[in-house]
C-alpha cells in the first residue's frame, strides 16, 4: 500500500494515500475551473467539486497549448509510479507559474478491487476527490456498459426475433460487458432454458474498459462522430461470412443518447488545485490506453501546458498514444516524459521484490537497458524530444541515484530527480524547468509504420522497431483473420497490440531489454467504429480475474461515510 508519513509528538505515523487526500480542503470547481479560464455557464455540476463540461459551448479554436506525454518504463511490482508523476508534474507547472491542465482516464472498479488499486495519483500527488473517482465517479463507465449491452441485448433480439438479417449465432463476436475483474465471465453458455429464452450459444464478458463502446468514446470528437463511429462497429457476421453492424440493427440512436452525458470531459483537482480533466479510461495492455480526445483537446484549448499520459509503459500506451490517438485527432506532443526507478530498474536486472532495500549497483547496470529502450523508442522511432524523471524513494542510495544518472548523461539523456510523491509539486520543480526548456526545441512526430502499409507489415514494424524483436508467430486462427480483414477493406486502419503489460516481449518473464525474440499472434479483431485492427498477442484476456487476496478485502466505510482501506 503507498502510504506518506508525519510527525506526531516526536512518532513518525504512517498516513495512506486516502488519509492525505481527506486531510486537505478542496477548492470549489468553479474556482478550479476559472483558473482555465472555462466559463461557469459551461459547467453541469456533479456536487461541489467535480463538473462536466459541455461540448455544446465549448470553444476547441483558441490557441492551443503544448502537450506533454508522460510514459514510462515496463511495469514492475516494484512501482513506477508513472500517474503520480503525471500529476506531481503538473502541479510542479502550475507552481512555477505556467497555465497548466491534466488529462489523465478514469480509473476502472475492476482493478480498484483487485491488485492494481486506483488510478489517482498517490502520495502529495493526487487528483481528488479520489474516492469519487475510484468509484462511480459521473457515471461514465455505467453509461459505457449499458450501452455495450444494449447493442448485445438488440442483437439477440433480432436472432430470436425471427433473423431477418441472417446472423449465424456461432459468428457473434461482440461481448457484454461489466466494469469487474470477473474471470467466472470469460466464457459461458447463454440463451438457456428453451426457444422463449433465446438462442443457446458461446458467450462471453469483457470488461468495461476492454469494450470497443470505450474506444469509440474515447476517439469520438463530437456527438455526431460518436453516432457515426457506434453505428459501424461489429457485432456480427452472418452465415456467408458478412458483418452485421450496429447500424444494421438500427441500435445507433439509443445507444448515443446513453452515452451523450459520458461524452463530456469531467473536470476535478490535484491535491494543489490544479484543473485536472478525468475522462475515459480504456486499458492499454488491451485497447488503446489513452484518456478522451474530447478531455486533451478542451484542456489544450485553456492551458499553455497539458500534461497527460499512456497507460502501462512506452512499447503499450505511449506506441498506441502517437500511432493512434495522435493520428486520429490529429495531435503533436511537444516533449515525452519516460518516468522510471531505480527498485523497478533492478527488477529488470535481476533482483527480486524482497531484496529491492538493498543497494546493488550491478542490477541497476543490468535494468538500465529497459530505460535505454524506450527512450531510444521516444527518440528514434517517434522523434520526439525526450526527458528521463527519476521518481525517488525513500531507499534509493546516494550510490544508485548517482550511477542512474551518470549513465543517462553517458547516452546523451537528460535526466531529473523528482520526488513528488513525498513533495508534491515541489518536489518536481526541477524537473518542470527542464521540461519548459524542452518544448522550445524542435521535434517532430514520426511513426514506426505507414497507414498504407499491409496489415501484416504494420505488425512487424511495431515489434520490430518498438519492441525489439525478431519476428512474428501467427495461429491459423489470426491468418484467417487477417485475410478476413484485407477481405473487407480495414487493410488501412493502424494496428492496437493487445500484450502483455511486462515486457516488450509477449512473455511477462522476459524483463530487462529481450533480443532475437518473435511475438505469437493469437488472432485479430476489428474495431471497426473506434478505426483500428487490435492484434491479439500471447495470452492477453479482455476480462481480467481477482488475485488471491483482492483489495475489496480491505476496503470499508464507517457509520459517518468514511471511506477507509481504498489504498
Amino acid at each position: 500500500m503507498k502510504r506518506g508519513f508525519c510527525i506526531e509528538k516526536g512518532v513518525v505515523a504512517v498516513k495512506t494515500d486516502i488519509e492525505i487526500a481527506q486531510s486537505i480542503t478542496l477548492k470549489p470547481i468553479d474556482e478550479i475551473a476559472e483558473k482555465i479560464d472555462i466559463p461557469v455557464e459551461q459547467l453541469e455540476y456533479y456536487g461541489k467539486y467535480k463538473a462536466k463540461i459541455n461540448i455544446d459551448k465549448a470553444d476547441f479554436e483558441k490557441e492551443q497549448g503544448k502537450l506533454i506525454l508522460v510514459t514510462s518504463i515496463n511495469p514492475t511490482p516494484a512501482g513506477e509510479g508513472k500517474t503520480t508523476m503525471s500529476v506531481g508534474l503538473g502541479d510542479a507547472l502550475q507552481k512555477i507559474g505556467q497555465k497548466t491542465a491534466i488529462a489523465l482516464r478514469e480509473p476502472s472498479l475492476g482493478p480498484v478491487f483487485g491488485i492494481k488499486g486506483g488510478a489517482a495519483g498517490g502520495g502529495h500527488a493526487q487528483v481528488v476527490p479520489m474516492e469519487d473517482l475510484n468509484l462511480h465517479f459521473t457515471g461514465d463507465m455505467h453509461a459505457i456498459g449499458a450501452a455495450n449491452n444494449l447493442a448485445a441485448a438488440m442483437l439477440d433480439n433480432h436472432i430470436k426475433q425471427g433473423n431477418s438479417l441472417n446472423i449465424d449465432p456461432r459468428r457473434v463476436t461482440w461481448k457484454r460487458a461489466v466494469d469487474m475483474n470477473d474471470r467466472q465471465l470469460r466464457n459461458i453458455i447463454s440463451g438457456l432454458g428453451g426457444p422463449v429464452n433465446g438462442t443457446p450459444r458461446e458467450d462471453g464478458f469483457e470488461i468495461t474498459v476492454a469494450s470497443e463502446i470505450m474506444a469509440v468514446l474515447c476517439l469520438a470528437e463530437d456527438l455526431t462522430d460518436l453516432k457515426t463511429r457506434l453505428k459501424r462497429c461489429i457485432l456480427a457476421y452472418t452465415f456467408d461470412n458478412q458483418p452485421v453492424t450496429v447500424g444494421d440493427i438500427q441500435a445507433e440512436g439509443a445507444m448515443t443518447v446513453l452515452l451523450k452525458d459520458a461524452l463530456k470531459p469531467n473536470l476535478v483537482q490535484t491535491l494543489e488545485g490544479t484543473p485536472t480533466f478525468i475522462h475515459g479510461g480504456p486499458f492499454a495492455n488491451i485497447a488503446h490506453g489513452c484518456n478522451s480526445v474530447l478531455a486533451t483537446k478542451m484542456a489544450l484549448a485553456h492551458a499553455d501546458y497539458v500534461v497527460t499520459e499512456g497507460g502501462f509503459g512506452g512499447d503499450l500506451g505511449a506506441e498506441k498514444f502517437m500511432d493512434i490517438k495522435c493520428r486520429s485527432a490529429n495531435l503533436e506532443p511537444y516533449a515525452v516524459v519516460v518516468v522510471a526507478t531505480i527498485r523497478a530498474l533492478k527488477m529488470h536486472g535481476g533482483v527480486v521484490k524482497t531484496d529491492l532495500k538493498s543497494e546493488n549497483l550491478d542490477a541497476l547496470k543490468l535494468g538500465f537497458n529497459n530505460l535505454q529502450k524506450h527512450v531510444e523508442n521516444m527518440q528514434n522511432v517517434f522523434g520526439m524530444n525526450t526527458i528521463v524523471a527519476v521518481n525517488s524513494f525513500a531507499t534509493d542510495t546516494e550510490a544508485e541515484k548517482a550511477l542512474l544518472i551518470e549513465l543517462c548523461e553517458n547516452e546523451g539523456y537528460r535526466a531529473v530527480l523528482a520526488d513528488v510523491w513525498g513533495e508534491g509539486g515541489a518536489g518536481g520543480e526541477a524537473l518542470a524547468h527542464a521540461l519548459v526548456e524542452m518544448t522550445h526545441l524542435p521535434s517532430t512526430l514520426a511513426h514506426p509504420y505507414d497507414l498504407s502499409d499491409s496489415i501484416e507489415e504494420k505488425i512487424i514494424k511495431v515489434v520490430q522497431k518498438v519492441y525489439g524483436g525478431a519476428g512474428l508467430e501467427w495461429s491459423t486462427t489470426a491468418k484467417r483473420a487477417l485475410c478476413r480483414m484485407e477481405r473487407l477493406g480495414f487493410g488501412g486502419l493502424p494496428v492496437c497490440m493487445a500484450k502483455t503489460q511486462y515486457s516488450f516481449s509477449d512473455n511477462p518473464k522476459l524483463l530487462g531489454r529481450p533480443e532475437g525474440f518473435t511475438v505469437a499472434i493469437s488472432d485479430l479483431t476489428v474495431s471497426a467504429g473506434a478505426g483500428f485492427i487490435v492484434v491479439l498477442t500471447g495470452n492477453v484476456m479482455k476480462m481480467p480475474g481477482l488475485p488471491k487476496t483482492p483489495s475489496a478485502e480491505t476496503i470499508d466505510i464507517d457509520s459517518d461515510g468514511k471511506i477507509t482501506g481504498l489504498f
